[in-house]
């Protein structure tokens, strides 16, 4: 468990109150970040903070400007930004409980895990973490963390708890407005039955570990390379990245169908195969013309 939570406090649920403590449960990937470099002097490059019209400035002149109208800014200094920020309360109170399947994936950001801090609290954590389970319900508060305020929701997860925070309505655009132009028509029932039949074909157990971004892989193979070889001798790295089709399936059926294995040519019956054609010799030393 990692040395460090990302908060401690307690869960209240009326009177019930549960100390925890809360991890992150991701990391970041396997990203690769460069640097600019000069390419004669090998020297990284660095920037400077400039104003037009006045050059390089120093840092204790910077302030935090909000743009009201084009070229208008209200100044803020770091004093009255943290007169505002929200009090980091040591209490996550559950407000509201929602069917588990009610709140859209467009709102979950990022997960943590939720552990109880201690041996006294893990009867009420067990408790809440069943309850839970029981109703099909998530738990929904806000959780004030360094100034700012989170919509949270708590939800069962094997035998712990895990903590997503969510975004906010007005972080989330509406679906309607990208999906208003696509027909409510119902596909065609052969089709439909074709595309269910490759699902269920092609279904396994989730297995993340099985699946890795291949433009990292490159990349760490190409610096590799240029590592050993000790020169910048340019190396175009293969990715093996699959052809792209020649234009847009025409034959949904027949796609589908080739797709599920039933497109394939059947094996030909020697009772229907068609016996070979009598050699005739040729004449005049030349050979016979094949038909048109």
């Amino acid at each position: 468990m990692p040395a460090r939570a990302y908060w401690k406090g307690q869960i209240r649920l009326a009177l019930v109150s549960i100390p925890i403590e809360v991890y992150p449960a991701t990391r970041s990937g396997a990203a690769i970040s460069f640097h600019q470099i000069h390419e004669p002097s090998g020297k990284r490059i660095r920037y400077e903070k400039v104003a037009p019209g006045v050059g390089p400035v120093d840092r204790d002149e910077i302030m935090k400007g909000f743009e009201v109208s084009k070229g208008s800014y209200v100044l803020l200094d770091e004093e009255e930004i943290e007169a505002v920020k929200i009090e980091s309360r040591k209490t996550l109170e559950l407000v509201q409980f929602v069917d588990a399947d009610e709140i859209d994936v467009l709102y979950y950001e990022k997960p943590y895990f939720v552990v109880p801090a201690d041996d006294l609290a893990e009867e009420a954590y067990t408790v809440l973490r069943e309850a839970l389970r029981k109703t099909r319900k998530v738990g929904l508060g806000q959780l004030a963390v360094r100034g700012r305020e989170q919509l949270v929701s708590i939800k069962p997860c094997g035998r712990g708890l895990v903590l997503e925070v969510l975004r906010y309505a007005d972080e989330v655009h509406k679906a309607q407005g990208y999906f208003r132009d696509i027909e409510d028509a119902k596909p065609d029932t052969d089709l439909l039955d074709l595309a269910t039949t490759l699902i269920e074909k092609k279904s396994a157990p989730f297995k993340p570990a099985e699946f890795h971004d291949r433009y990292v892989d490159a990349l760490h193979r190409l610096i590799d390379k240029k590592a050993k070889s000790k020169t910048n001798k340019r190396i175009l790295e293969d990715v093996g990245e699959p052809a792209p089709g020649k234009g847009n399936v025409i034959d949904l059926m027949a796609a589908l169908k080739k797709s599920v294995g039933e497109g394939k040519a059947a094996p030909k019956s020697t009772a229907t195969r068609k016996p070979p054609a009598k050699k005739t010799p040729a004449s005049g030393g030349t050979r016979a013309r094949k038909r048109a």
